[in-house]
């Protein structure tokens, strides 16, 4: 009785064992499922925002470049109204050096093409030759600026497909109008840039209707017609392309069936916005490559464990040759499973460098929106001398306005140096360094913001040494950085009656310019530096310009900080690394009230 009682025993502690196994592999394959369907949704969430924070950066550095491309045609048009030598061809029917002057202005400015008009209509003088002689009495854009005292911006279709984009003005001597000159926009070679991305984007003007867009079938339609025209014909078709999106959060928009992502930005210009479908591919992709992780890891838990049941069954069964020819297969699945694992980190690895280089470019995007932000202080200092040259010229005072236009000259130099920047920012290091007298940078900084202080009555206190002081860098950079701490201080300055800003000079182990204003102070110290971040009013600044002036710093070898005083005000310093022996020799403090 007792070998059969043991044999019982035995074969209950068997099924015992075995009931235990399989529902350890329940449990087990109900954890993975789990698994998976959490780590789908929360890394698809996770991604997702970061898809479309990315897609909102871009979509705004796109806005900042048109916005600033039709700001430049505009002032051009502006600028080419007063200029004396095509108002003295109007006057004198002579167009022989027109044309030419035309030409040599589209070098300078970069628009697409330039005409010149008589009171008639006729194209007298064009940077394209095939339009001399051609009249335009009745296209828009020569009636619209016949009909306004200023700049006119006129969209006309083409015969060719799209649009064309024309500012336009009035050349006028006193009360009489001799013609018009017309600047045409070229928009299209931002549809050409924009196109080099996976996203769709378009612009509609004011009245919802496509003007520019990376699909050449949408323009002149509507959103609504434009989708339409690309969604497929069925419901069915694409309810069935939907059904692959089982990784992507609910889609704002279709486009031949697939999910997308809408984005959609106001353009400060004529109610005019930009609007971008971002596809969800990269989101799938990195979310499935995750998940691929995670299944292997499940894959190699259940095969341990029917590793572990068979090497049980082949132990019961004492059948060490199939026990051999298991582990053997085994032993081959797992070589395969790890020759798979290497191959999805190689993967990995390529897709770290794919977005250390998208990283690379973003940079390079946020420098172009930098350019565009630096271009807008001496397009204000323009504006100021330009209004006072023609309030000196209603005085009868000629020689004074031709210092404002002198001045006007050495800004548009100064534009131009500061577009030749974008390949610095792209190329650090190249430029080599030369000593720059920090007074004389100081000088020409505040030479550049004199309107904006004359106008504010601003009092500046400035502190200088009695020695100069010298550090090697680039002064066109030093006098950036100057200007941007001297603007944000008159802007904080605003709201208070008596404003003041205190400059100091100092020379120690390091060169420390301070500026310290009388205003509120700064709310936010961590963010202040960061990129975007600004106080200011819509339109009024990008929040780039401590950022930008916080890396100039930096590339020199020094440090820029702020703080509160401990009176009222915030105090900007900036160090860098010093040239030559320290002054010592005392200061000399200067009081002008601008």
């Amino acid at each position: 009785m007792e070998p059969a009682s043991q044999s019982s025993e035995t074969d209950q502690t068997q099924r015992s064992v075995g009931w235990r196994v399989r529902l350890a592999l329940i449990i087990l394959v109900w954890a993975a499922i789990a698994t998976v369907f959490f780590t789908n949704r929360l890394l698809t969430n996770q991604f997702t925002e970061t898809t479309r924070n990315r897609a909102e950066l871009r979509l705004a550095l796109y806005s900042g470049n048109l916005q600033s491309e039709l700001s430049q045609s505009a002032i051009v048009a502006q600028l080419l109204a007063r200029d004396p030598a095509l108002i003295g061809a109007l006057n004198s029917a002579d167009y022989q050096q027109s044309t030419q002057r035309l030409i040599s202005f589209v070098e300078e400015t970069g628009a697409a093409n330039l005409m010149l008009m008589d009171n008639d209509g006729r194209a007298v003088a064009a940077t394209d030759r095939n339009r001399l002689g051609t009249n335009h009495r009745t296209d828009p854009f020569f009636l619209d600026a016949l009909r306004t005292n200023g700049t006119s911006f006129t969209v006309t279709p083409r015969e060719a497909g799209g649009f064309s984009f024309t500012y336009s003005r009035k050349i006028t001597a006193g009360s009489d109008v001799l013609g018009v000159i017309a600047v045409e926009v070229d928009l299209q070679k931002f549809e050409q840039a924009w196109a080099g991305i996976s996203a769709a984007v378009f612009v509609t003007d004011s009245e919802g209707q496509i003007v520019l867009a990376t699909e050449p079938r949408w323009r002149g339609r509507t959103e609504e017609a434009a989708l339409a025209q690309q969604t497929p014909q069925s419901a069915i078709e694409r309810a069935i392309r939907a059904t692959a999106d089982w990784t992507a959060l609910p889609a704002d928009a279709y486009i031949q069936g697939e999910a997308v992502m809408r984005l959609e930005s106001r353009i400060p210009f004529r109610g005019w916005r930009m609007t971008s479908f971002t596809t969800y591919e990269s989101v799938r992709e990195r979310v499935n490559g995750v998940l691929a992780l995670e299944i292997m890891g499940f894959a190699l838990l259940l095969a341990l464990a029917f590793y572990a049941l068979n090497r049980r069954s082949a132990l019961r069964l004492a059948l060490s040759t199939r026990e051999s020819a298991e582990l053997r297969h085994l032993n081959i699945q797992l070589q395969q499973e790890v020759a798979e694992r290497q191959r999805v980190q190689e993967d990995l690895a390529v897709a770290e460098q794919t977005l250390e280089q998208s990283s690379k470019l973003a940079a390079l995007g946020e420098m172009s929106a930098a350019v565009s932000h630096e271009l807008n202080q001496p397009l204000a200092a323009m504006k100021t001398y330009l209004a006072g040259a023609r309030l000196l010229l209603r005085r009868n005072r000629p020689d004074e306005a031709v210092v404002s236009f002198g001045r006007i000259d050495d800004l548009i130099e100064r534009m131009g140096a500061i577009t030749r920047q974008l390949k610095s920012y792209a190329r650090k290091g190249q430029d080599a360094l030369s000593p720059v007298k920090m007074g004389d940078a100081l000088a020409s900084s505040l030479s550049m913001m004199e309107p904006q202080l004359r106008q504010r009555r601003v009092q500046i206190n400035r502190v200088l040494p009695s020695e100069p002081v010298e550090v090697m860098g680039d002064r066109l950079r030093i006098e950036q950085v100057m200007i941007n701490l001297l603007r944000n201080a008159i802007d904080a300055t605003k709201t208070v009656r008596a404003p003041q800003i205190d400059i100091m000079l100092s020379a120690g182990e390091t060169a420390t310019l301070t500026v310290r204003d009388n205003g509120p102070g700064i709310e936010d110290l961590d963010a202040l530096f960061e990129p975007f971040y600004t106080t200011k009013q819509p339109g009024d600044g990008v929040g780039l310009g401590l950022a930008i002036s916080s890396g100039i710093v930096n590339d020199l070898g020094g440090r820029l900080t702020a703080r509160n005083s401990t009176s009222d005000g915030a105090v900007f310093e900036m160090q860098l690394p010093i040239m030559g022996s320290e002054a010592d020799n005392g200061d000399r403090k200067i009081n002008a009230a601008e």
